[in-house]
């Protein structure tokens, strides 16, 4: 038995097709895959991607449903430069800084986007060291390791 499994995200606003176009110009690994008319009219479509190799479905279906923060997608990245890219591109054009990495984008698809080092810095078995990264990352919007690295030294 093969199961396909795919998070899928409702947008209400006909504008599913272009979010995962961006989505996947955003992230390397990424294409969309297909996209269904399933209305018959063009008012309704079902958009399969992918984004960085994990698969995606966006639902354009009309306004029953909102997207909140409860759904996030988590992206972390190798560096600093690749967070400051990402969170640029998907806080532009509308979209909206959140707290610790947290952020949402045009769509209003909710994001968290933060450098592979603080999920390192605040897993630490020293929870000393822990404690201090999380401190500083509640006092950030978007992240920055540097910042945090600093209040781990001092």
């Amino acid at each position: 038995m093969t199961i396909s499994l795919r998070t899928c995200l409702w947008f209400r606003d006909g504008r599913g097709r272009e979010a995962a176009e961006f989505y996947c110009g955003l992230i390397p690994g990424s294409r969309v895959e297909a996209a269904f008319d399933i209305s018959g009219d063009g008012t309704s479509w079902v958009i399969d991607f992918t984004l960085g190799g994990v698969p995606y479905q966006i639902l354009d279906a009309g306004p029953m449903f909102t997207l909140s923060e409860a759904v996030s997608i988590s992206v972390e990245t190798d560096d600093q430069a690749e967070t400051d890219r990402l969170w640029v591109a998907l806080t532009s054009n509308g979209g909206e800084e959140g707290h610790c990495g947290w952020l949402k984008d045009r769509y209003g698809v909710s994001w968290q986007v933060f450098p592979r080092r603080l999920t390192e810095l605040t897993l630490r078995a020293d929870r000393a060291v822990a404690a201090k990264a999380i401190a500083a990352m509640m006092l950030q919007k978007k992240i920055d390791i540097a910042a945090i690295e600093a209040a781990v030294a001092a």
